[in-house]
This record gives C-alpha cells, sequence and structure tokens, in this order.
C-alpha cells in the first residue's frame, strides 16, 4: 500500500479488497488508525493488541455480544436506539451472545468434557484417529492437508464428543465449511442455516439422553445441560442445549485444520524452523503449535456491543455502539510480539495472546485445540520426512471472516 493510498486509506471488513488480504489495511490501522471508526456501521474496530486485551479484560456486561459475536452486515446497518437487549432467554440465544451471569451457568453445565484432565484422556484416542487418517492418506501420494487431514480428525473428534457416529465426519465438515462461507462480494452470510443443519446432527442424541435418563452424569456434555435451571425460564429443551453443543462442535471443526495446514506450509517454507522442530517433535510441536495458532489463526473479528458508558483506548463510547476487535492485527502486533510479529518463528515466546479470546468468553475448546493440533502436527512430521505443498493449487477464499486456507495439496513421496 502506498503512502497516497494510505492518505486516502478506507477500511470496511466486508468490502472485496479487505476481504482478498485483510493483512495489509491491519498494519496501517495499526500504525495510524488504531482505533478506527466507521460510521454507517456506528462501530470501532480495534487494531492494537493492548486495546483488545484491555476490553476482553472487562467482564462486568459494559460489552456484551447479545446482537451476535460475528453478527452479519444487516445488522450493523440496522437502526439502533440508546437501549441494549440482552440475548433472549426464552427460547435461548445461542451462548455465545450471552452476558453474566447466564453464560457462566451454560458454561459450566457443560464444560466439564474439555477441561485439562478430560481433554488429556483424550489423547491415545486423537493419535489412533490422526494415524488412521495417515494410514489411508499417505498411500495416495497427494492429498489435501485441511479438509482430507486435519478437517476429518477435528470432525470425528467432535462426533465422538457429540455422540454421533464417526462416519458422519465428512458430512459435518461439509457442514461446518458451508455455513462459514461468506458472499464474496457483500460479505453476508445466513446464521441461521448454520445452527439449523448443526442442530439436526446433535438433537436427536439429546433426545434420545433425555428419554433414556441422565441422573448418572456419563454424558457430561450433555447431561449438565438437561440438568440446568435458568431463573426465569423452564428446563432447556433439546433444541437449545443441540445449538449449544453444537458451537463447540462449529468451533472445534473449524479453526483447528486451516492451522494445522497452515502452520505445516510455514514449517516447509522455513526449512531451519522445520529441521529444528524434527530435531525433538515431542517437545518442540507444542511451542511450534502456539506459535501456528497466533500466526495463522482464520478468525478475523469478534464483535460486542457497549451496554455501559465507558472510556477505551481514549475513546469516550457511547451505549448501543459496537467494537470490534480484530484478532489477526493484534495477534501481529509488534509492541507485543516484538519486530518480527509479522513473520512465523516457531519457538515464540508468547506470553499473553487473544486467539483464543480472553476473560468472560475465553475459547471453551482451548485445551482440545492445543492438543488435537500438536498431535496433528507431530503425527503428520513422523511420518512424512519429504512433501511438497502444490502452492499454485492452495485456495484461500475471500471471507469477512474466516480467512484460512480452505485447501492446501501436499505431494508426499510413494
Amino acid at each position: 500500500m502506498s503512502e497516497s493510498d494510505q492518505a486516502q486509506f478506507a477500511y470496511n471488513p466486508y468490502s472485496q479488497e479487505v476481504m482478498a488480504d485483510p493483512l495489509r489495511f491491519y498494519r496501517v490501522m495499526r500504525d495510524k488508525h488504531p482505533v478506527y471508526y466507521i460510521p454507517e456501521f456506528d462501530t470501532y474496530y480495534l487494531s492494537r493488541f493492548e486495546d483488545v486485551y484491555e476490553m476482553l479484560s472487562q467482564t462486568d456486561n459494559t460489552f456484551v455480544p447479545s446482537e451476535g459475536s460475528r453478527p452479519p452486515p444487516e445488522v450493523f446497518l440496522a437502526p439502533k436506539g440508546e437501549q441494549v437487549r440482552d440475548a433472549s432467554l426464552d427460547p435461548l440465544a445461542p451462548h455465545a451472545f450471552q452476558g453474566s451471569p447466564v453464560y457462566e451457568q451454560l458454561r459450566q453445565a457443560h464444560s466439564r468434557p474439555l477441561r485439562p484432565g478430560a481433554v488429556k484422556k483424550l489423547e491415545e484416542f486423537i493419535r489412533g484417529l490422526v494415524r488412521d487418517r495417515l494410514d489411508l492418506l499417505l498411500p495416495r501420494g497427494r492429498f489435501d492437508l485441511t479438509q482430507h487431514y486435519g478437517g476429518i480428525v477435528a470432525a470425528q473428534v467432535q462426533c465422538h464428543l457429540a455422540r454421533v457416529p464417526l462416519i458422519e465426519a465428512k458430512y459435518v465438515l461439509d457442514i461446518v465449511n458451508s455455513a462459514s462461507i461468506t458472499d464474496p462480494v457483500t460479505g453476508g452470510y445466513d446464521p441461521n442455516a448454520r445452527w439449523d443443519r448443526v442442530c439436526e446432527i446433535v438433537e436427536p442424541g439429546v433426545r434420545a439422553r433425555r428419554k433414556e435418563g441422565w441422573q448418572d452424569g456419563s454424558w457430561p456434555f450433555v447431561d449438565g445441560l438437561l440438568d440446568l435451571k435458568l431463573e426465569g425460564r423452564p428446563p432447556l429443551t433439546d433444541r437449545e442445549i443441540a445449538m449449544t453443543i453444537g458451537a463447540v462442535l462449529v468451533g472445534g471443526t473449524e479453526t483447528v485444520p486451516k492451522v494445522v495446514a497452515h502452520g505445516i506450509w510455514e514449517l516447509q517454507r522455513h526449512p531451519e524452523q522445520m529441521a529444528a522442530v524434527r530435531a525433538d517433535l515431542a517437545t518442540n510441536v507444542p511451542i511450534a503449535f502456539k506459535e501456528m495458532v497466533r500466526y495463522c489463526g482464520p478468525a478475523q473479528w469478534f464483535t460486542r456491543t457497549v451496554r455501559k458508558p465507558t472510556v477505551l483506548a481514549g475513546q469516550q463510547l457511547k451505549v448501543g455502539q459496537r467494537v470490534v476487535f480484530l484478532i489477526p492485527s493484534a495477534a501481529r502486533d509488534e509492541r507485543e510480539y516484538g519486530a518480527d510479529s509479522e513473520e512465523f518463528r516457531w519457538d515464540r515466546k508468547i506470553e499473553r495472546w487473544v486467539n483464543f479470546g480472553h476473560g468472560q468468553h475465553f475459547c471453551i475448546g482451548y485445551h482440545l485445540a492445543l492438543l488435537e493440533g500438536s498431535i496433528l502436527v507431530e503425527e503428520f512430521l513422523r511420518r512424512v520426512p519429504e512433501f511438497r505443498v502444490d502452492e499454485a493449487r492452495a485456495v484461500r477464499r475471500p471471507s469477512s471472516f474466516q480467512w484460512g486456507w480452505n485447501e492446501i495439496p501436499v505431494v508426499v513421496p510413494v
């Protein structure tokens, strides 16, 4: 971007130019426009790490996701007053839309399978899935790292948690992928289509569990939600429970494969880093995977609505205005990560990050994502001493939200 372009700088997450390559816009915003305002949306965009971290550290409902954590363009353009409504309790709005204390109550009710101890018990199961997948793919000599490898394994893990037959993994992956595609012209998407199709997958298991009884607590992913009593409303319906655990299914299937595939590609682009990681895979891959998350994370932004008057990054914010935090921009902020923050460095020391969120809405699947991603990278590097990325056929679709590599084909010796 030239100096004249900077003087005329304009950012809109839904413009075709931004959706094709947002990173170059983030660089200018961090330097020149760290709190960027779009009048037609009445929304501020945060691009620096410290500002994002400060906002996410506030857990007193000053900033709430009640309009949706990533609303489509029409929500930003809709008229609004100075009264901010809480997310619907009956019928229940998605978990991610809720503020305190409902958010914490829902999270507590279904988080047990995603806590460190429970996740650790999944290690051998996940490693077995990965090895079986490589057994199938490697003899082909060519396959897609994102979809054929990481995507199927991630979907299988989520099927296991949701008690969906593993044979449905490809169907789950296809639904998640289709629901995250945005219109390349308008940047719009249909959020309801995602929930309808995901609930169709998950709800039969919830319904069966309610019928057979859940008091033994043997399926904590669902049992805690069947038991949950939120003040002011009846017990959750099967559909509401399916939507709540379906959000985990979507998040776990959507992001990890893109980080793994892109991260492996970055190592292949830097032979000296690849050699260093290969020197001790068990020790070094978990370190490298954190850098992969920082550098390769595909989610671009999330939104909060101002519920109480406040000041953030020197800007007075009014009730009803929105604040969007730009994750890849914060993750590349040289003020936090050093002068080489826009480069991939496998052993970067990461003391703070926002790729998994922070504070109240810290990613519920954090521990599972780190374990699963590390296993996928480690097992691939262990089994594949040589490979080539077919860069000409790699696909990264324009998107206002999930700007990740949808396809990264690799060629391996047979």
